[in-house]
């Protein structure tokens, strides 16, 4: 039906008889010409109607944006002072000999642009992916793929499906259930992850296994979170924690280097999770923001104010600054906007310190804190956060989890809102991180990966005696503030795998129902072994430089988890659920003349 596409007509072509098919980007009747703009997915390509060609010219004036046409026609150079260096085509027309209309379109219900907003993008996605925005988006993600695939393959690791319907499991999140027709009264969970299967492939010998898997978790929706989403799943036997790290960071280079021509430093970086929440309040900080949190509990110790002094006197809790160079700039209407977006995460108020003058000690300062503070614990804190005359400082004082939270988040806000953020890219390793995470609230322990991430300890009671400080052997790669990774050395003793659920509250009655095919094959031989997970979504948004996974995705949900394009999810006719021998009760809040 064509011979060429549209984004690759150039004056290698002159004088050449092609045919193009794509849509009507803009079609302008100029009187004596018609101007087409024809789009398909590799580019755009100017058409031109000539009114001695009385046959095409009838049809071209007819065109109206998004219509679906061919074209037969000579290619001829462009005059000179016509020339368009934002097309790739700009040097050259298609002087029409034949135009057929393959399909006309209604008006459109949207304007095919960014000014569109989410929910009518997502409605008539069709209509939205034709765009060069989502066709950039979405190719790059196939490139991306294709690139991970042929990096694994020649590290001969197996490309191997595991089961899409499973028993729920305990990864942090709600699983979606299938009800089962067969088995009536008994549901399926989708999978969050592959995570016991690639281990049971390690058991049965597969050695090297990968599958670019799809996900399912029923959770909260960010910009980075889908209720459905795709990882890449690794995973090794017979290998400690750098054998993980050392394909995983030579796969993330060599695609770098294949989809985008950029090289990543070699190797990455390493830093502990207790160093990088102690410096930047963050598991996954972004390395390109030169904030730091700066501890000052020393200086502060002794003063009147308590803010200050009682976390600095306090075991477990802290006393930080953040300079934010240039930020004595910051109006205090700007301040106050900070206070209240530090509030969302837990802060019952921000302390500041602008340095007007550095030269001018104390009365070179000014801040809202300064009066409880005399000029020699100042001059401390001027110099502990080598702050210079145009400088403001920021206080956090709280638990460590606490200041860390809201820290963390305004070092994130600043660094974006000053325009300190360097260009380029930054990977990062996370590792140590703890094995546990304790709840106040419940009195009880959580993984803080998941349950079957083996501690530093090889000793089960070892483990027992001090689980709040126990480490494990988790690692996340980080990459410009997101986290596109995470993996771990897995349990392969079944004595550590029950200690670990003996921790958790998880009994060896519970255990046995929901983790008993596990617990067995550990008793078989089970080799040492590790992977790690990628979230392909997030590491395609931060490729093509998008906010949101939504953007990387063809056919995404919204952040209520609906479709706007198919109406899902939708109710079920009473029938389907007389076979699954489910009855519906009336959700709280919902009507009696509700449909669904």
């Amino acid at each position: 039906m064509r011979t060429h596409l549209c984004g690759d007509i150039t004056e290698t072509l002159n004088e050449q008889t092609i045919t193009v098919c794509g849509w009507v980007d803009r079609a302008r009747d100029l009187g004596g010409l018609i101007f087409v703009g024809l789009r398909d997915h590799a580019g755009l390509l100017q058409v031109v109607i000539e009114p001695d060609n009385k046959a095409a010219f009838a049809v071209g004036e007819t065109l109206r944006n998004e219509f679906c046409v061919r074209v037969t026609g000579r290619v001829r150079l462009r005059p000179e002072s016509q020339w368009n260096s934002d097309m790739a085509t700009g040097k050259v027309e298609v002087v029409v000999d034949e135009l057929t209309i393959l399909s006309t379109a209604a008006p459109l219900p949207l304007l095919m642009s960014d000014e569109d907003g989410e929910e009518v993008r997502l409605k008539y996605r069709y209509l939205d992916l034709r765009r060069e925005r989502m066709q950039h988006n979405l190719r790059l993600r196939t490139r991306l793929t294709r690139a991970i695939r042929h990096y694994l393959d020649g590290l001969d690791f197996q490309d191997i499906e595991t089961p899409i319907l499973t028993r729920a499991t305990p990864e942090g999140a709600r699983d979606y259930l299938v009800p089962s027709r067969v088995q009536q009264g008994r549901f399926f969970a989708l999978p969050q992850s592959p995570q016991l299967f690639k281990q049971l492939l390690m058991m049965g010998g597969m050695d090297r296994y990968y599958q670019i898997a799809r996900c399912f978790r029923d959770e909260d929706l960010r910009a980075d979170r889908q209720p459905e989403f795709t990882q890449l799943d690794l995973e090794m036997a017979f290998v400690e924690e750098a054998d993980v790290q050392s394909v995983a960071e030579g796969m993330v280079r060599s695609v770098f280097a294949e989809v985008l021509d950029i090289k990543l430093p070699d190797p990455f970086p390493r830093m502990s999770w207790a160093e990088a929440m102690h410096r930047y309040g963050s598991d996954k900080p972004d390395l390109r923001n030169p904030l730091e949190l700066i501890t000052i509990s020393e200086h502060v110790k002794d003063v009147e104010f308590k803010v200050f002094s009682e976390p600095a006197n306090k075991e477990g809790s802290r006393v930080v600054a953040l300079k934010a160079s240039g930020g004595a700039s910051l109006t205090r209407r700007q301040i106050d906007e900070y206070t209240e977006y530090v509030a969302r995460y837990g802060a019952k108020g921000l302390a500041w310190m602008k340095v007007n003058d550095r030269d001018g000690g104390v009365d070179g300062i000014q801040s809202p804190v300064a009066k409880f503070l005399s000029a020699e614990v100042i001059e401390a804190i001027l110099q502990a956060t080598d702050a210079q005359t145009g400088d403001a400082l920021f206080f956090g004082a709280g638990t460590e989890p606490l200041v860390a939270a809201f820290m963390g988040a305004l070092r994130n806000k600043l660094g974006h809102d000053l325009d300190l953020i360097a260009a380029g890219w930054a990977p990062l390793w996370v590792v140590d991180f703890p094995m546990f995470e304790d709840d106040p609230e419940t009195e009880r322990l959580y993984a803080l990966h998941h349950p079957f991430t083996a501690p530093a300890v090889p000793d089960p009671e070892a483990l027992k005696q001090d689980p709040t400080h126990a480490v494990s052997r988790a690692y996340d790669l980080v990459l410009n503030g997101a986290e596109i990774g995470g993996g771990s050395i897995r349990i392969h003793d079944q004595t550590m795998q029950q200690a670990v659920f003996d921790l958790l509250g998880i009994d060896a009655k519970e255990a046995k129902e929901r983790f008993g095919f596990l617990l067995e094959a550990l008793r078989y031989g089970c080799p040492p072994h590790g992977g790690i997970a990628f979230g392909i979504d997030r590491i395609a948004a931060l490729m093509a430089g998008e906010n949101s996974i939504r953007e990387v995705i063809a056919f995404p949900k919204t952040t209520n988890a609906g479709c706007p394009l198919t109406g899902a999810p939708s109710g079920i006719d009473a029938g389907q659920l007389d076979e699954l021998a489910i009855a519906l009760t009336k959700p709280p809040g919902s009507s009696d003349n509700a449909e669904d």
